[in-house]
């Protein structure tokens, strides 16, 4: 037990400089999804569960004001989610699918300029970071990210352009 423990530990030192980790509530997750949002430059896939961080959707707006090529998947209850920034993004114009295909579209990712992966329990709401107990890890990662990019465009080839409430 001690040296798979000890083989774990240094699996985590090994990444240690690729990987963050950040838990809430208040614990800086939204920070850190809208920090590496702002540096984004090239792309930025999402794919989300529940959507409803003004800030988060103001950084993903703003990413694609900069030239971004932002392009946002979310479950079918953001159709019809009161708070939901789906629409926001929309009549920003980001590119906005629904992915109904499964019960429910539970991924809570973005990549970012195919190389950073921000993924965890962490949905993007207000609620996630002020009052729940959840993660978000911020992965470097050239070849993860191109793994889950691979799975994104899977999700995409089966989802809805969301056309708004």
């Amino acid at each position: 037990m001690r040296n798979i423990l000890f083989a774990l530990l240094l699996a985590v030192s090994v990444h240690a400089a690729d990987i963050q980790v950040f838990f809430s509530p208040k614990g800086g997750c939204t920070e850190a999804v809208v920090s590496n949002l702002n540096k984004a430059t090239n792309t930025v896939l999402v794919q989300a569960y529940s959507f409803t961080s003004a800030p988060i959707a103001k950084a993903l707006v703003d990413a694609q004001k900069r030239g971004v090529k932002v392009r946002v998947i979310l479950d079918k209850s953001q159709r019809t989610e009161n708070y939901s920034e789906a629409d926001f993004l929309l009549h920003a114009g980001v590119p906005t699918w629904i992915d109904a295909k499964h019960a429910i579209a539970h991924n809570k990712i973005m990549i970012i300029d195919d190389k950073t992966i921000l993924t965890g329990s962490f949905n993007f709401t207000k609620a996630a970071e002020e009052n729940n107990a959840e993660n978000l890890l911020v992965i470097q990662d050239p070849k993860l990210a191109y793994t889950y990019t691979t799975n994104w465009q899977a999700h995409l080839s089966h989802s809805e352009p969301y056309t708004g409430k």
